[in-house]
């Protein structure tokens, strides 16, 4: 894939009347500034890529634009006209349809249902979605019939057939939300050539990403928020014609200021292999469909070393993750700690044993939104020590443990008593992160600890990993990010339909056969 997009649009592109267009808009939430006199346009035919570190503001500024939030002060302006948007609906009326990171689409119904579904008072039958939305499946390469059940789909497909129900309901204006971010490799080559194409039939798209590569390759332009601020934007000459390296480090600054972005010091030498301190033993698991989900996996992981795990999301990887949390019940096998058998006992049989779980379920799974930072730090032991004593909460216990986790994970704002639903998703991670760190767990599994964190929070989180195997402690890290595997694995596996292929030492195989095995082939089979 290009670092560079190719010069497709003349800078005299950018000189007629955007499609959508925020001028000056602010938003605070409490105390909180969370956009402070931000402008952003999107014109017909390009791709505006807006970047930023977690908390800078690019979430607040999509869920404005696509009608979910309202701004305190500013204006937006569809074509010139100065609109506002009191909700998702009114957004789509004029042309402006979200596609986010987790499909938005009913896995129950089918792909001409979801678009008759809703679409901003539209109102389509199926036989009219179905004859809508076909011509765009086949524009997107997607090989399926209008009738295809969603749950069918591929997550690729998935993504594809959000973006083809939002032009089947006439959209111009498209604003994604870390679309790669679930994808396979292929997956997320197909995806930016697919937003290619429609930047050439005139669609104007706004990409909110983290990685710098994927922007850069499909971009015309940049919008970088640091603070809540616009810091910076480029191009279009800039992401067609600067050295792709140089820019990088530009982007970089501007994202983080003067401040370098953390590197690790901590050898990623694995210790030494033994003991065995979890062992899966022919694991058998349904998924919540009552469909096998685990039809016989087996795993030994060792103290001082982190054993990675890809696959397309849908292959196994959360079944997995939440039998060993003891979240999930078995039909057959061991999940071994100490010499016992884990299966079946619960999430405390699993605490107590010294196992912890990081949860790629931020909002819904890992914390309570309208509950404290420092409540959520406690969450998973308000029950004894040294949160609490008999059948009394110990408040200052809990404080001091929350301000000890904002301290070590460099967690702003530093108030243990702000409401962790305010945070940025990349600050909540930390906090999660440190709560799952607190007691030096025997074996922490990891789903998708980075996922949507930008290059510094990225940083600390793949930090706080190398220091808890130094310090002797075991992970099982299961992510779709390839680099992260091989920069982070001393063995690397795969899920596919359930089964573990590997685990393969490091060095072993590479970004392409890791590639090849997520969607099925072999690790030594030829590039085609």
């Amino acid at each position: 894939m290009s670092l560079v997009s190719p010069a497709v649009t003349k800078r005299a592109a950018f000189d007629v009347t955007p499609l959508l267009a925020a001028h000056r808009i602010s938003k605070r939430f409490g105390s909180n500034v969370a956009i402070d006199a931000v402008s952003f346009a999107l014109v017909p035919g390009e791709i505006h890529a807006l970047l930023g570190e977690n908390g800078a503001g690019k979430s607040t500024l999509l869920a404005i634009l696509s009608g979910m939030d309202q701004p305190d002060s500013g204006v937006i302006l569809a074509e010139g006209r100065p609109i506002r948007f009191p909700g998702p609906a009114a957004a789509l009326r004029e042309r402006v349809a979200t596609v986010y990171q987790h499909a938005a689409l009913v896995p129950t119904l089918s792909i001409a249902e979801n678009v008759a579904l809703g679409g901003g008072g539209i109102g389509l039958s199926l036989s009219e979605a179905d004859v809508r939305v076909t011509p765009h499946l086949r524009l997107l390469g997607v090989a399926r019939e209008a009738r295809t059940m969603v749950a069918d789909l591929a997550p690729g497909e998935r993504q594809r057939v959000e973006i083809a129900r939002a032009l089947a309901r006439g959209s111009r204006i498209l604003l994604l939300d870390e679309p790669t971010a679930v994808l396979a490799p292929p997956e997320v080559g197909r995806l930016l050539e697919t937003l290619r194409e429609l930047r050439s039939r005139g669609v104007a798209i706004a990409l909110v990403t983290h990685k710098l590569e994927e922007a850069l390759a499909v971009a015309d332009r940049l919008t970088i928020l640091r603070g809540g601020r616009v810091a910076a934007t480029m191009g279009p000459d800039d992401p067609a014609t600067a050295d792709p390296y140089a820019l990088r480090r530009r982007i970089v600054s501007h994202m983080f200021g003067d401040a370098p972005v953390p590197r690790s010091e901590v050898s990623s030498e694995r210790l030494s292999p033994d003991p065995a301190v979890l062992s899966l033993r022919h694991l058998r698991a349904f998924d919540d469909r009552q469909l096998v989900a685990l039809p016989d996996l087996s795993l030994d992981l060792h103290a001082g070393e982190i054993v990675g795990i890809a696959g397309v999301e849908g292959n196994g990887q959360k079944e997995l993750a939440e039998v060993i949390a003891g979240q999930r019940a078995v039909a057959g096998g061991q999940v071994r700690m100490h010499g016992r058998d884990l299966a079946n006992r619960g999430v405390e049989a699993a605490l107590r044993a010294g196992l912890a779980y990081l949860t790629d379920d931020r909002f819904g799974e890992g914390c309570v939104a309208a509950s404290s930072v420092a409540d959520n730090v406690a969450l998973k032991r308000t029950g004894g020590p040294p949160f609490a004593t008999g059948f009394r909460l110990d408040r200052g216990a809990v404080r001091r443990t929350a301000e000890s986790v904002i301290d070590r994970f460099r967690i702003q704002p530093r108030n243990p008593r702000i409401p962790i639903g305010t945070l940025s998703g990349g600050t909540i991670q930390k906090v999660l992160l440190g709560r799952e760190m607190l007691f030096d767990p025997v074996v922490l599994v990891c789903k998708e600890p980075t996922q949507g964190l930008d290059l510094r929070t990225t940083a600390v989180v793949r930090e706080a990993l190398r220091r808890r195997t130094a310090a002797g402690g075991a992970v099982l890290l299961i992510s779709s990010d390839l680099d992260e595997l091989l920069d982070l694995g001393h063995r690397l596996g795969v899920l596919y339909r359930g089964r573990l292929a590997g685990p393969y030492p490091r060095g072993a195989v590479d970004r392409a056969a890791l590639g090849r095995i997520m969607v099925g082939g072999g690790p030594d089979e030829p590039d085609r």
